[in-house]
């Protein structure tokens, strides 16, 4: 996401070794620019590609003269041959490098581009805080039920899964975690912040950052003039109430999952899943007070901007 996925937020995430997937709209210039300045980051950044001619041309200049030793191959829609043939030809010029791919929701074609040559497959249709297509096309699957049946898959096969999409706070990451992903994939989490793209405007004496899912109406218009007449938007495009440094929100994720592992017994990540029993429940929280919290920023986020964080 464009507005997510930026060399800024790299920056910041790299810190404390979380990995960026960077947009697909960097030039190759800007990418050799950012990487010489910033050496430290080539552990933690990946380099996002579509399965165009261009694309794939693109993807190995960038990871020939940057050394980049993650790809995120990224397609809304998994389900095709072209997308697996597409994994084939990556994985035949870089036989080495980590290759992440999707997005998918089942068992079976989690396997099918594992065995195309994908190390990491990325997980979800549909949950994305940004996305429409549950509304606009009818498809989907429940997340966490996606992320149980693809790490099934993926392990069995040596594979590892990404969660990606649907989480709204640090228990969602840790959920996920639990549901067997050995990774987790946010957007709108990280949304709204300094290091995020999007325009920062003012509207009654209040900041707000513009966000928009890479399918919608915005996101067409800007990198290819128009939604096409064959297809309709599939992402919202809002604007989010300014929250600062995305410093405060990384320490607040953190410490969630830290949290969960203690709570269920688990020294690592890894074995996060082994120790976790979900349960099926209509409400998972108690809301009554929530609308009278003080110093929390948005979605019980701190904020740079709150007294809290300015002692």
């Amino acid at each position: 996401m464009d507005t997510t996925g930026t060399f800024e937020m790299c920056k910041a995430l790299s810190k404390h070794k979380m990995l960026t997937a960077i947009h697909k709209h960097y030039t190759v210039d800007e990418w050799k620019k950012f990487v010489k300045e910033n050496p430290e980051c080539l552990d933690y950044i990946a380099v996002s590609s579509g399965t165009s001619d261009n694309d794939f041309k693109k993807l190995v200049e960038i990871v020939d003269s940057c050394k980049v030793s993650t790809i995120c191959l990224d397609i809304a829609n998994g389900y095709s041959e072209h997308f697996a043939d597409t994994i084939r030809r990556v994985r035949k010029q870089f036989p080495k490098i980590t290759i992440m791919a999707g997005n998918v929701v089942t068992g079976d074609m989690t396997e099918e581009l594992i065995l195309a040559g994908a190390d990491i497959i990325k997980v979800g249709i549909g949950p994305g805080s940004v996305c429409t297509t549950r509304k606009k096309a009818g498809v989907g699957y429940p997340q966490l039920s996606a992320v149980v049946e693809c790490a099934d898959a993926a392990h069995a096969l040596g594979g590892k899964v990404i969660s990606d999409g649907g989480c709204t706070n640090p228990g969602d990451m840790a959920k996920a975690f639990g549901a067997g992903a050995d990774y987790v994939m946010a957007g709108g989490m990280f949304a709204g912040h300094s290091e995020s793209g999007g325009q920062l405007v003012t509207i009654n004496g209040k900041q707000f950052k513009e966000f928009y899912g890479m399918s919608s109406a915005t996101a067409m218009k800007k990198y290819v003039g128009k939604v096409a007449n064959y297809r309709a938007s599939e992402g919202k495009t809002i604007r989010v109430p300014y929250r600062g440094n995305v410093e405060f929100t990384v320490l607040d994720m953190l410490g969630g999952i830290r949290s969960a592992c203690t709570y269920v017994g688990s020294a690592t990540l890894e074995a996060l899943s082994s120790r976790t029993i979900f349960i099926r429940v209509p409400m998972q929280t108690n809301e009554v007070f929530s609308r009278f919290e003080i110093n929390m920023g948005v979605s019980g986020y701190r904020t740079s901007n709150s007294k809290e964080n300015k002692k």
